[in-house]
C-alpha cells in the first residue's frame, strides 16, 4: 500500500488513457495520490480528478508558471483556498517554490509568488509542497520568515545540511525516479542516511522517469516514444530505497506512508475513511 505525492495526473501526457493509469497504479498498490497543481488553469481540474478517483490534490502556482501568471491568480487561488477549506482532500498548498535552474526566469518575480503563496499557506494552516531546484537556501529563507505547518520538499537534491534544515522546519523530502539512477550518488546517500521519519516516496509523473524509462537523446532522436514515468512505477521505484535503507518493501511502504501523512495531515483522515 503505497501513497505517491507527488503525480500531475491531470498532464496532458496522460489525456489518451488516464483512466488505465489510475487503473494501473492501483494494481500496483498504489493506493493515494497527491495531485498538485501548478497554475491558475488547472486548479479546478486537480480538484476534480482527485474527486473523480478518490485522490488528494493541492492548489499553488509553479515557479515555472508564474512569468504567465497574473497577481489575480493569486486572489483567485485565495477564494478558493477558502472555497474548499472543509474539502479533505485539500492537502496543501502547492506546487509553489523557486527555480534557479531553468535560465531565464525573473527571480523576483519567483520571489513574489512564493512568499504570497507562503502567506496564504500561513492564513489557512496547510502545508506546503515545494518545488526546489538550486534554490533551497532561499527557500529555507522564506520558510522562517513565514512560518507555515510543515509539507513536503518535492524532489529533493540538495546538501546534507538544506536537507536537515528543511527537516528541522517539520518538512518531509520526496524521493523519486533519480534513486534509481547509481549516478545519482549524493541523492542515494541522502536517501541512506537521513532519519528514516523524513523520507517520502514520488514520481512526479509524468516527469522524472526512473533509470528502465529513460530515453537518451540519441534514441528519441531515432524516434523512440518519451519514457512516460506514471505512479504505478512507485513500487519498483521503492526498491531502490529499500535496498538502501537495508529494509523489506513492506517496512518501506509503512514508513513512507505514515511520513506522509505526517507531512500531510489530511492524507491520514483520507485513510482512516477508506479503510473505516
Amino acid at each position: 500500500m503505497w501513497i505517491d505525492t507527488h503525480c500531475h495526473l491531470d498532464a496532458p501526457e496522460f489525456d489518451a488513457d488516464r483512466a488505465a493509469v489510475v487503473a494501473r497504479a492501483r494494481a500496483a498498490g498504489v493506493t493515494q495520490l497527491v495531485l498538485p497543481a501548478v497554475g491558475a488553469f488547472d486548479f479546478e481540474t486537480v480538484r476534480t480528478l482527485a474527486h473523480q478517483h478518490g485522490f488528494a490534490y493541492a492548489l499553488g502556482i509553479h515557479p515555472l508558471y508564474v512569468m504567465d501568471a497574473k497577481e489575480q491568480d493569486l486572489i483567485l487561488l485565495a477564494e478558493l483556498l477558502e472555497r474548499y477549506r472543509d474539502d479533505p482532500r485539500l492537502v496543501a498548498v502547492g506546487e509553489i517554490g523557486l527555480d534557479f535552474f531553468v535560465p531565464g526566469l525573473d527571480a523576483a518575480r519567483q520571489d513574489f509568488f512564493y512568499t504570497a503563496q507562503l502567506k496564504l499557506a500561513q492564513r489557512f494552516a496547510l502545508p506546503v509542497i515545494l518545488h526546489v531546484r538550486r534554490s533551497a537556501d532561499p527557500l529555507l529563507r522564506g520558510l522562517r520568515r513565514f512560518k507555515v505547518p510543515g509539507g513536503i520538499a518535492h524532489a529533493f537534491n540538495g546538501s546534507r545540511q538544506q536537507a536537515e534544515a528543511f527537516i528541522a522546519l517539520g518538512f518531509k523530502l520526496g524521493f523519486g525516479g533519480t534513486l534509481t539512477y547509481e549516478r545519482s550518488q549524493q541523492i542515494r546517500r541522502l536517501a541512506a542516511e537521513l532519519p528514516p521519519e523524513a523520507l517520502v516516496l514520488e514520481t512526479d509523473a509524468p516527469d522524472i522517469p526512473p533509470h528502465w524509462l529513460y530515453k537518451t537523446a540519441e534514441q528519441r532522436a531515432g524516434g523512440a516514444a518519451t519514457g512516460r514515468n506514471e505512479p504505478a512505477e512507485l513500487p519498483r521505484i521503492a526498491e531502490s530505497l529499500a535496498a538502501l535503507r537495508g529494509w523489506t518493501a513492506e517496512q518501506t511502504a509503512a514508513r513512507t506512508r505514515a511520513n506522509a501523512c505526517t507531512a500531510l495531515p489530511r492524507l491520514q483522515t483520507l485513510e482512516d475513511g477508506a479503510h473505516g
